[in-house]
């Protein structure tokens, strides 16, 4: 009987001492149990590139203001499948959100997303977010939820885009004839190198590097940042500075999938998302100074080639005029209002 007291009296104390602690409090037993919404985000960068670990960051902080009711997976380097696979996984609600490139998937969606690209549009990043945080920026938007997603504020960096190749630097129009040359899923990317004299063969980035080492395709074209983060320099030798177009990401959800969030989580989650995007543009625009000379350690040659015969080949072959007609007048407008004239 004196045993059976004094565990019961011990029992009592443990149990006074963890509630004047606040264990048993609600707030503490819902963090501690499993996320109430998990969402999976896919995007087809290295886990090393400055996006993901932005997006890690995000993910942590929403986690935490969510009260670990929202939690966001993340999936790098297209380990759901290929672009087209997360685009249509995202569209269907199987992947919550994806970050696509105007330039490509939504680009299927809604084709005037891929104005960034224009060849040789953008002289540097005050112009690029100029024009994407600003009026253009807002006609984009308006256009993707108009086609039943959702999309947060703020535009990811991915890069001026640069040249790469296997046996030549691109020193004018004329090093790209004939050339098999690798160019992201869509229609634009193939106009524009086709523009160039290239042989553009559209492959997806998970399957590039293989496609350079085995001399599928001789060039390619990317930020210098994904060329570091992708090991892309072990099977090209040369850069060539062209900074022929930009590109960037939306970070893109199911319209129904989004909504299915509580109004509170949905502010929580975009409030970070879009603070995260903004730091990473300055981790891209910090890392792009320092990578020539890591890159150039690392065995590959540069070269920075005069861009106005590349403009005035894209003039002459119609490719303005093209786009201008693509895009339409007021697109245009917006884009031009940046830019300067184009075309």
């Amino acid at each position: 009987m004196h045993q059976k007291r004094r565990q019961f009296l011990l029992q009592g104390t443990a149990t006074a001492a963890v509630a004047a602690t606040g264990v048993l409090g609600a707030p503490w037993i819902r963090r501690a149990q499993a996320a109430e919404f998990v969402y999976k985000l896919g995007h087809d960068l290295p886990a090393s590139h400055p996006f993901n670990k932005r997006l890690l960051e995000a993910a942590e902080m929403i986690k935490r203001d969510s009260d670990g009711r929202l939690e966001i997976r993340l999936f790098p380097n297209n380990q759901l499948g290929g672009d087209p696979d997360m685009f249509a996984q995202m569209r269907s609600g199987a992947l919550e959100i994806f970050a696509s490139s105007g330039a490509n998937t939504l680009s299927s969606l809604v084709p005037k997303t891929a104005i960034w690209t224009v060849g040789f549009a953008f002289k540097d990043y005050s112009q690029v977010f100029g024009a994407l945080d600003g009026e253009l920026g807002a006609y984009l938007r308006g256009l993707i939820n108009k086609a039943g997603l959702e999309v947060q504020q703020n535009v990811w960096d991915n890069g001026f885009r640069q040249i790469t190749s296997g046996a030549k630097p691109i020193l004018s129009p004329a090093d790209l004839k004939g050339m098999k040359f690798r160019v992201p899923p869509g229609r634009l990317w193939i106009s524009l190198f086709s523009a160039l004299g290239a042989s553009p063969a559209t492959i997806s980035f998970n399957e590039v590097y293989l496609a350079l080492q085995s001399k599928l395709v001789e060039g390619q074209e990317n930020a210098l940042a994904i060329i570091d983060s992708a090991k892309l320099y072990e099977v090209q030798k040369y850069c060539s500075l062209t900074s022929h177009a930009w590109d960037g990401f939306w970070l893109v959800s199911n319209r129904q999938t989004w909504q299915r969030l509580p109004s509170n989580l949905r502010d929580i989650a975009s409030k970070h998302l879009n603070a995260q995007a903004l730091k990473e543009r300055q981790d891209v625009a910090a890392l792009n100074a320092s990578l020539q000379k890591s890159l150039e350690a690392k065995g590959m040659v540069f070269n920075a080639p005069d861009i106005q015969p590349f403009r005035e080949m894209l003039r002459k072959s119609g490719y303005y005029g093209e786009m201008q007609k693509t895009f339409g007048a007021e697109e245009w407008g917006l884009l031009e209002k940046v830019t300067g004239r184009l075309a």
